[in-house]
């Protein structure tokens, strides 16, 4: 972007910023910090090419406009919370003791869009209190704070990202599960693969990305000792991880399970092993598949054989 146009953007938005900032009783700054956000949380389409340089104009005015963003944030419009999470991004790390203030607030939704501005500034000095948080009464509260520390990937959240994993709300399982891979905490290593066989789609698959993500060894190991447990979604999903860490290791055990006695573990460790071992070292696919006959398992095969063949 030229100067000029710089300059046209910016005066046409002083302009916009004097027509709608009229509210009696407002100091200047409150005027302009008002008629700014509506301009930057706009929907309208007279506006749109002024709201990135709104928020820009705003972030820039730094902590002058941080307890105006908080006093928006249990607002109800969408386009108000990106504006006023974009805005406190932009204010960075001096938003972040107000920030932190606001985690005691009673209002709840307050709270919640106060841990996500954090998780966008990721701040370590405000690790403490999102610890806190994360152990708040409502469930979305501490979704978000797991959230936020996640991102920081601060050592002195991994106790408590650790305990969320047990959490009675699965999306907080979730956002437990992938905090813990973005923070490689391989003391867990257990604890995910016991969430493989979590009963929320989602808290189970991002456990098993986090494994992924964690001393490979150690992942193989434990999750070949789970193959066997009561739970099948453990050994299913334990299938499709083994095939994803590809060791040697790995592939001895999910071609031992192409050979379970039930059927659904077959074609999971089947699958695994066709998408794992592209060469057939393991001859899975040359001298154990012509010998299956459960139909269903052949059909799973057959179509992964298939996928691989035109690499997908």
């Amino acid at each position: 972007m030229t100067r000029k146009v710089i300059g046209t953007t910016l005066a046409a938005i002083v302009i916009l910023t004097g027509m709608i900032g009229s509210a009696a009783g407002q100091t200047v700054i409150d005027k302009k910090v008002d008629s700014l956000f509506v301009i930057a949380s706009s929907g309208e389409a007279k506006f749109q090419k002024f709201v990135q340089p709104a928020v820009d104009s705003l972030g820039a005015m730094g902590l002058e406009v941080v307890p105006y963003m908080i006093k928006k944030l249990d607002t109800k419009s969408p386009r108000e919370r990106i504006a006023l999470i974009a805005v406190l991004k932009k204010v960075g790390s001096p938003a972040v003791p107000q920030l932190i203030a606001s985690l005691k607030l009673i209002n709840g939704l307050s709270v919640e869009r106060a841990c996500m501005a954090l998780a966008e500034i990721a701040d370590s000095s405000s690790v403490p209190a999102l610890n806190v948080a994360a152990t708040h009464p409502r469930w979305r509260v501490r979704e978000e704070a797991l959230g936020a520390l996640g991102k920081i990937h601060d050592p002195r959240s991994s106790d408590v990202v650790i305990n969320a994993l047990q959490d009675s709300i699965g999306l907080v399982r979730k956002a437990a599960a992938v905090a813990d891979g973005q923070m490689k905490l391989g003391q867990s290593t257990a604890m995910l693969v016991h969430m493989l066989g979590d009963d929320f789609y989602g808290a189970r698959m991002c456990a098993a990305a986090s494994l992924l993500k964690l001393d490979t060894s150690a992942a193989v190991k434990t999750v070949m000792d789970s193959l066997n447990s009561s739970n099948q979604l453990v050994g299913n999903l334990g299938c499709y991880v083994l095939g994803q860490l590809g060791t040697p290791e790995a592939l001895d055990a999910l071609l031992y399970q192409t050979e379970a006695s039930n059927p659904d573990r077959r074609a999971h460790a089947a699958e695994a092993l066709v998408a794992a071992d592209s060469t057939d070292q393991t001859c899975y696919q040359s001298i154990c598949f012509p010998l299956e006959t459960d139909p269903l398992v052949r059909l799973k095969v057959e179509s992964a054989m298939a996928a691989h063949d035109h690499g997908r």
